[in-house]
């Protein structure tokens, strides 16, 4: 945790007290009984689950939402590798030829 309060330019102080807040919701009792059932099923509490289920899913949106910008030079190079078929190795057929285990 540490390593992400120095990393967003945090002292430890300031950290601590910024974990120091509660965050409330309303959920639906089969909502309720889901999380706590998947959190004792990996010994934790509700509030350690959601918080993790919610920060990683916060990261992510986070993360898919990067925007950068180039020239136009740039993009049609990015397009074409983008558009070009990949070459045929032995290992992309058995990548193809394999079931996903939810086919199974």
């Amino acid at each position: 945790m540490q390593e992400y309060w120095k990393e967003a330019g945090l002292t430890v102080e300031r950290a601590q007290a910024r974990e120091a807040v509660s965050i409330n919701i309303r959920a639906k009792a089969w909502q309720r009984d889901l999380i706590d059932q998947a959190a004792e099923r990996l010994g934790r509490s509700r509030s350690d689950f959601m918080l993790e289920a919610a920060c990683r899913r916060a990261e992510d949106v986070l993360l898919d939402q990067a925007f950068f910008t180039v020239d136009q030079g740039t993009f049609a190079k990015f397009q074409e590798l983008l558009d070009r078929p990949l070459p045929t190795t032995d290992k992309l057929r058995r990548l193809l030829k394999t079931r996903a285990p939810w086919d199974e």
